[in-house]
């Protein structure tokens, strides 16, 4: 008398993290926490794979092809996630080929010079900005990315004229910044926090609704009205992987963001969480892709 195999247990081996960003971003830098707390409660290791190139796509068209059996899972950001779709004919299609599994938390993003440069203030950033048009350099995470978005929406807001230089990730643009090859960048607080320490950078304004640094202007402060600079970052899994699986990463993930190692972890590199369900994010996400659309549609028309 034959019998029904016996499936394994969901996870039997390491589950992998892709990361479709270079290394030493914010993302990179939250991946290393959240792979190094949560192995207790999936009782299996986490692996981060970093895959940049295409502005995200390359790695983020890895995952949507990959077996969708729990054990290769993205962590991605909004605009690379529900933006992009709006501006490049993508390999993947964003809504159809993955499920929100949790979002971990967001951040805004601040502007930031290195520690020698001419700019004090943002006022004097915009006002030489305005003197030489197209003069000055702003290295960014890649087009229609995480500091792009917010560094056209700054542009068209205040009428300036900018060199906008993609890098593979905000790793990397922080990374030229600091060699001298840009005038500015953007960064989250994960990123900031020994660059500070160390007085290599200065922060000129953040887009948060509150300071997030004492002596830091917001954008709102400074005038500048809507939703700029945030960014969410959030883990999906291809469409198709079992609920069984899906339920298993949702409730690891839900113990994640109440461990306090985690949360200590998570506070030395300045960042809040703030969770949601994959549920809740999903209804996010549809919102964000409305949004995103005008948004698109806004900076490309005038």
């Amino acid at each position: 008398m034959s019998s029904a195999p016996v499936l394994a247990e969901y996870p039997e081996k390491p589950v992998t993290m892709v990361i479709p960003l270079g290394a030493g971003g914010s993302h990179d830098l939250n991946a290393r926490i959240i792979t190094s707390v949560i192995p207790q409660y999936l009782n299996q290791a986490m692996i981060v794979r970093l895959t940049p190139g295409a502005g995200g796509q390359k790695g983020t068209q890895e995952v949507a092809r990959s077996p969708a059996d729990g054990y290769t899972l993205l962590f991605s950001h909004n605009y690379m996630d529900m933006l992009q779709q709006y501006v490049d004919d993508l390999p993947y299609d964003p809504m159809a080929d993955f499920i929100p599994i949790a979002r971990i938390n967001y951040a805004p993003a601040s502007i930031v010079v290195r520690a020698d440069s001419p700019y004090e203030t943002f006022e004097d950033l915009v006002a030489d900005a305005r003197a030489r048009p197209g003069e000055l350099d702003l290295g960014h995470s890649g087009n229609w990315g995480a500091f792009f978005v917010p560094a056209a929406q700054i542009m068209r807001e205040l009428d300036l004229n900018l060199n906008l230089i993609p890098y593979p990730g905000g790793g990397p643009a922080m990374q030229a910044l600091l060699s001298g090859d840009s005038d500015f960048t953007m960064a989250f607080p994960s990123s900031l926090g020994e660059l500070l320490k160390a007085g290599d950078v200065r922060i000129l304004a953040s887009a948060s609704e509150e300071r997030i640094f004492d002596d830091v202007p917001t954008l709102t402060e400074l005038g500048i009205e809507g939703d700029i600079g945030y960014m969410h970052r959030f883990v999906l899994a291809p469409t198709g992987t079992p609920p069984e699986v899906v339920e298993t990463l949702q409730a690891a993930f839900a113990e994640l963001v109440v461990d306090e190692t985690f949360i200590r972890l998570m506070g030395t590199l300045g960042e809040s969480i703030d969770p949601m369900s994959g549920e809740e994010y999903q209804v996010l996400r549809e919102q964000q892709s409305v949004t995103y659309k005008e948004l698109v549609d806004a900076l490309t028309t005038e």
